[in-house]
């Protein structure tokens, strides 16, 4: 039997809460707060993490125009081939390792040449990605490696921030996020000569949009009124249920995204209200980490689920837990209790790269099996601390059902 449904709905992903306050009038830079908290280079704000991807794209390749090709995962966010179509280049598929969320080194290995501009390995789910072998890969042919680090702001490899081992690294501030100014991202890079052509390039190729800029203040507002467990029975719980009464899983869990996608300068109120929120940021994702453990160590108790974590030396940033589950009938029969009841359990991505019908044209069609296994076999647990101990322990009791 399914948990019933609830008035209030938690949220897929631990994003840290905004504030009435945040919106008041201030001074404060929201790039070179986060910068000084990451001790990263130098961020510069770009109107979402996939603008950030298009704007590092069109830089690399002014700089390499006879290389066309982008290699990412077969399995990450559709936004990748998406921002790199847009950018008048071509997607180049990946194959995962068995069982994990990082690019096999010998597929990657194989799908890399002289053509290639950019390998892009992603920081899936707030994991840290091993991004050695892609970096050892692009030195062999003349690319550059580009961090896809938009679901893990503030994870780090032993010290140092993710974003920082390749040549480029964007993260994203979108809704949900553990930082949010609805939609944002932020954009660095290694070479003080490469960020400042990065700089010049989002000067040309995105501007300042009033329309755009009303529209995202708008939805910041609702945000701000409607993240929290109430509120996201309205803004997400129902349109979770309406798009899977009608057998939409894509829409579900906001695959469906459609071209061309938004390129402009994010305004003054937007990245004052991000600097305002920015200075919770370190305590809250301490508190989500440490939530994460907890409840990881119960996960771990449970036969036939194995949950993804970081490689020794890593220390990623927790928005939610990401599952692999014995088979996809054990997946599907736990989603079937649990999707729909308001306890923040989701999946990621609903398929690889290559079965999303909208993206036949751009991604090309090939065997991806790691891929396509880690698709049927995933889902995630948000790691709000709003959800109580009695709400993961009705998630982990049909986590033990459907394993069995």
């Amino acid at each position: 039997m399914s948990p019933p449904i609830r008035h209030h709905e938690l949220p897929p992903t631990a994003g840290l809460p905004p504030r009435w306050s945040d919106l008041l009038p201030g001074r404060t830079s929201l790039a070179d707060g986060i910068a000084a908290q990451l001790r990263t280079p130098p961020l510069q704000l770009t109107c979402s993490g996939t603008a950030a991807l298009l704007i590092a794209l069109a830089a690399l390749h002014e700089r390499a125009p006879a290389r066309r090709r982008v290699v990412m995962p077969a399995y990450t966010c559709p936004l990748v081939p998406l921002a790199v179509h847009q950018a008048g280049l071509e997607p180049v598929l990946c194959d995962l390792r068995p069982g994990h969320y990082d690019m096999d080194p010998a597929a990657l290995r194989s799908v890399c040449d002289e053509r290639t501009l950019a390998i892009v390995p992603t920081h899936l789910a707030g994991r840290v990605a091993a991004v050695g072998e892609a970096i050892a890969v692009a030195a062999d042919v003349g690319a550059r490696v580009i961090e896809d680090a938009a679901q893990a702001l503030g994870a780090r490899q032993r010290e140092t921030s993710v974003g920082l081992a390749g040549d480029i690294g964007f993260f994203s501030l979108a809704a949900g996020k553990g930082l949010s100014i609805y939609e944002g991202g932020l954009l660095t890079a290694r070479d003080p000569d490469l960020r400042e052509h990065l700089l010049h390039t989002a000067a040309r190729i995105a501007r300042y949009s009033l329309r755009w800029e009303l529209r995202r203040s708008i939805e910041l507002l609702g945000y701000t009124a409607l993240y929290r467990p109430r509120g996201l029975r309205l803004a997400y719980g129902q349109p979770l249920r309406r798009a899977l009464r009608r057998g939409d899983p894509v829409a579900a869990v906001g695959d469906d995204f459609g071209l061309p996608l938004p390129l402009h300068a994010v305004g003054r109120w937007r990245r004052m209200v991000g600097a305002r929120a920015a200075r919770r940021l370190p305590a809250f994702l301490a508190d989500t980490a440490a939530l994460a453990r907890r409840r990881l160590a119960r996960l771990q108790e449970i036969p036939g689920i194995e949950v993804l974590d970081d490689p020794a030396g890593a220390t990623g940033v927790w928005p939610f837990l990401l599952l692999l589950l014995p088979d996809r009938r054990a997946r599907d029969d736990a989603l079937a209790q649990l999707w729909q009841a308001g306890l923040g359990v989701s999946r990621l991505f609903i398929h690889a790269l290559p079965d999303y019908t909208y993206l036949a044209d751009i991604v090309p069609a090939q065997a991806v099996p790691n891929a396509r296994d880690f698709a049927s076999r995933s889902l995630t647990i948000g790691n709000s601390p709003w959800m109580d101990e009695a709400d993961f322990e009705t998630i982990c009791r049909v986590l033990e059902a459907a394993s069995a």
